[in-house]
């Protein structure tokens, strides 16, 4: 493996990894007020294009950390309808 795969895969893990925080402390306090659901769409675009980006030129840390940063933030997003609905 080349010291530039290496360095994708760090900062891939480093990103990404900066969202599971988010997606524990939702889960737990069931709390998503502060979260923007707008934000959310527009970093699951952004994702998705990146993703694809990383297909095309097969980039393996481009490939990875967008599959999981994609299910992180659909996490988030799921969690923020979930959570956010109003309560009767």
């Amino acid at each position: 493996m080349e010291m530039i795969d290496i360095l994708g895969l760090l900062a891939a893990a480093l990103t990404t990894s900066a969202f599971f925080p988010q997606v524990i402390k939702t889960y737990k306090t069931k709390s998503v007020e502060d979260i923007s659901l707008v934000m959310y769409l527009i970093l699951v675009t952004g994702v998705i294009l990146w993703l694809i980006y990383g297909l095309i030129i097969m980039n393996l840390p481009l490939i990875f950390a967008n599959i999981i940063t994609l299910n992180l933030a659909i996490t988030i997003i799921v969690f923020k309808i979930k959570y956010g609905a109003p309560k009767n």
